[in-house]
């Protein structure tokens, strides 16, 4: 069993000073709350050396994921991305601006947009997410493979009731 780390110290003190209240979901949620912030900080570290933002980060890899040609409309990515339709146009305006991605009309459709990846734009998301991989599994290296496949799981059933 590990040892005790600052959780533990904050549940002892409120079981001293409560213990009329059951606080084990403080024994989880306060342990993801905090390795959120150590993720978070892996994440900016990956993406500030790749030279991106998060939300740019965030259409360029829905871009990435879509395969080659990596391309989508503007839809697709609001879908992916899960933001306003405005603020998605602001994105890809930023991001063409940047040479990350180009847009142009789509072919099958005249009134349709196409958003495609341009090279730095792969380049960029390939190194971010090659760098997100190893410090995202720099933070799990404490758990074994079973152990991070079974937190996974746990972790996915209890976000299914959000997602």
């Amino acid at each position: 069993m590990p040892g005790h780390d600052e959780v533990d110290r904050i549940v002892d003190s409120w079981l001293r000073e409560r213990p009329d209240l059951d606080f084990s979901p403080l024994q989880v949620l306060s342990r993801v709350a905090r390795l959120s912030k150590h993720l978070d900080r892996a994440r900016r570290t990956a993406f500030t050396r790749s030279e991106l933002q998060s939300w740019e980060f965030d259409v360029l890899s829905a871009l990435r994921r879509a395969g080659a040609p990596y391309e989508l409309s503007p839809k697709a990515l609001l879908l992916q991305t899960l933001v306003s339709s405005g603020t998605m146009t602001n994105r890809i305006d930023g991001l063409v601006e940047r040479g990350l991605v180009t847009r142009r009309t789509d072919p099958n459709d005249g009134r349709g947009i196409r958003v495609s990846m341009t090279a730095d734009g792969l380049s960029r998301v390939d190194a971010a997410i090659t760098r997100l991989v190893d410090a995202e599994a720099e933070l799990l290296g404490t758990l074994t493979l079973p152990e991070q496949e079974h937190l996974a799981d746990l972790l996915r059933k209890l976000s299914l009731d959000f997602d």
